[in-house]
C-alpha cells in the first residue's frame, strides 16, 4: 500500500490507476491483481494505510484535551494525504483502522467519565471531523487561483452574505472552509458542548 500512498500523495486520485501503479513498482500490471481485487479494493486499503497512521494520545489529561489531541492529530495525517478524504467521504463502512481510531476516540471518553450515551452521541455529532476534516453543506472555494466575489446585485437582497464573503476567507486545504481555525474552532464548541453534558448527568 505505500507505493499506492506514495502515487496519489503525488499525482492525487485521478492520476491513480492500476496500471500507473504497477508501473510505479516496475511490475506487470496483472500481477497487482494478485494482492487487490480491483481498483475499489485498493482505494479501501489505501484509505485504511491513512488511518492507521493516526497517532495515539498521551494516556494523562482532561479527556478534552485528549480527544482534542487525538482529532487535530488526524487531521494532520488527512493534510498529508488530502486525496484520502474523497475515499473517505465515499465509503458506505468504515475500514478496520478507522474502526480502531473511533475504539480510541470512545476509550479517551469513557476514560474521562462520558457514558456510553454520550459517546455515541458524540460520533455522530463529530462526524467526519473525527478523522480530522469536516463536510460543509457544499463546497464554496473558488477555483484554484480565483476569488469570487458574490455579485453586486448581492448587497441590496442578502447583505449579510456579502457582508460575510468579503469579511472571511479560507484556505479550503481539505475543502471549502475547512481550513484550521474553522476546524479547530468547530472541535472545541463540540467538546465544549459534551464536557457540559457529562457534568451535568
Amino acid at each position: 500500500m505505500t507505493a499506492a500512498v506514495e502515487l496519489a500523495d503525488r499525482d492525487g486520485l485521478d492520476g491513480l490507476s492500476m496500471r500507473r501503479l504497477a508501473q510505479h513498482l516496475g511490475v506487470d500490471a496483472m500481477s497487482i491483481y494478485y494482492h487487490v481485487r480491483d481498483k475499489k479494493a485498493l482505494l479501501g486499503a489505501m484509505a485504511d494505510a491513512v488511518a492507521a497512521e493516526i497517532p495515539e494520545v498521551p494516556a494523562d489529561g482532561l479527556w478534552t484535551a485528549r480527544l482534542r489531541a487525538l482529532i487535530m492529530g488526524a487531521r494532520q495525517v488527512m493534510l498529508r494525504h488530502p486525496w484520502a478524504v474523497r475515499i473517505f467521504t465515499d465509503r458506505a463502512t468504515p475500514t478496520p483502522a478507522v474502526l480502531l481510531h473511533i475504539e480510541r476516540v470512545l476509550a479517551v471518553m469513557r476514560a474521562g467519565g462520558c457514558s456510553v450515551g454520550l459517546g455515541h452521541h458524540a460520533i455522530h455529532l463529530l462526524g467526519s471531523r473525527i478523522l480530522g476534516f469536516s463536510q460543509d453543506l457544499f463546497d464554496d472555494s473558488p477555483p484554484a487561483g480565483e476569488s469570487a466575489p458574490p455579485p453586486p446585485e448581492w448587497a441590496e437582497t442578502m447583505p449579510h452574505i456579502v457582508e460575510l464573503a468579503t469579511a472571511v476567507t479560507h484556505d479550503g486545504a481539505l475543502g471549502g472552509c475547512d481550513d484550521e481555525t474553522e476546524f479547530a474552532f468547530g472541535l472545541d464548541l463540540l467538546l465544549d458542548g459534551l464536557e457540559r453534558r457529562r457534568q451535568a448527568a
